[in-house]
């Protein structure tokens, strides 16, 4: 049977589901008061990515944390993002513990991000299987390679826009690792990071077509527009720290064999965790997978 991995970047799914209903105040509290919305729609977004999909492996990552190896090197590393909202806080465990129940791995490392923890096991898991990487981070999308693909998320459950190497190329214009070094030159205002300042995603886009990394780009400094080699030589520490804060590590300390992510699903446990956090509404959702 050939093996198809599916890991999930956690985080991009439970803050996904939680915003989707709390625009509307619909937290879903149990009856001890324990809100539940963002597990629900988590639930959903997973039991639907692998009715999708077809996995025969599959493997949840987390962040643990706020702080991390780029927050030591950048103090103002994501410093723009509000704290969680009071009604999330309580599902950050209780999804690990609704995972757990479907017996199937969460992986996560302190001072990594989950980004970390998908690159990683997915270039060791593509030697042996097709990896499939569902978020709804378009950062992920540098971990494309020839045996690794990622499902960015739409709207709705089961919608999803996937992208291979061409597919990157087609909708972007330049490889996949190239993104890293468009990041680098362009910012990232959601992480919080500047890249060199007055060069926006076309310009960028451009030079990276021309010139292929950031240090072709440097190499012919000579070549660019007056502006364009000003804007550069005032921003190259930000530049090489943009790039290192844009990387994601896939040599990432942590372990799961595969033989550890082969899906297993209990129905009989699942049901039970449905029932202890009153999760009447999934019940036909887990007949999908079981």
């Amino acid at each position: 049977m050939n093996k198809k991995v599916l890991l999930i970047d956690g985080m991009a799914l439970l803050f996904r589901s939680f915003y989707a209903t709390s625009v509307y105040n619909r937290f879903m509290y149990t009856s001890n008061g324990i809100p539940t919305n963002a597990v629900q729609g988590f639930v959903k977004h997973m039991i639907s990515s692998m009715e999708a999909f077809q996995p025969t492996h599959i493997v949840c990552c987390w962040d643990m944390g706020s702080k991390t190896f780029r927050t030591e090197m950048f103090d103002e590393y994501k410093a723009n993002r509000p704290a969680p909202p009071q009604e999330l806080i309580p599902q950050f465990d209780l999804v690990k513990e609704v995972v757990e129940a479907f017996n199937i791995p969460n992986i996560g490392l302190v001072g990594y991000e989950a980004d970390d923890c998908l690159g990683t096991l997915a270039e060791q898991y593509s030697t042996d299987a097709e990896v499939i990487i569902l978020t709804g981070d378009q950062d992920v999308l540098q971990l494309i390679t020839p045996n690794v693909k990622v499902a960015l998320l739409l709207k709705g459950y089961g919608n999803y826009e996937v992208l291979d190497e061409n597919g990157f190329y087609v909708k972007k214009g330049l490889t996949p690792r190239q993104l890293i070094d468009l990041k680098a030159i362009m910012g990232d205002s959601s992480d919080n990071y500047p890249g060199v300042k007055g060069i926006g995603e076309k310009t960028a886009s451009k030079l990276l077509m021309e010139y292929h990394t950031v240090d072709g780009i440097l190499e012919n400094i000579e070549a660019l527009t007056k502006a364009q080699r000003k804007k550069f030589e005032e921003s190259l520490d930000l530049l090489h720290l943009s790039r290192e804060l844009a990387t994601i590590k896939c040599d990432v300390p942590i372990s799961c064999e595969l033989q550890e992510a082969t899906i297993t699903i209990d129905r009989t446990k699942v049901m039970t965790k449905f029932d202890e956090l009153e999760f009447k509404s999934l019940h036909a959702f887990v007949s999908k997978v079981c």
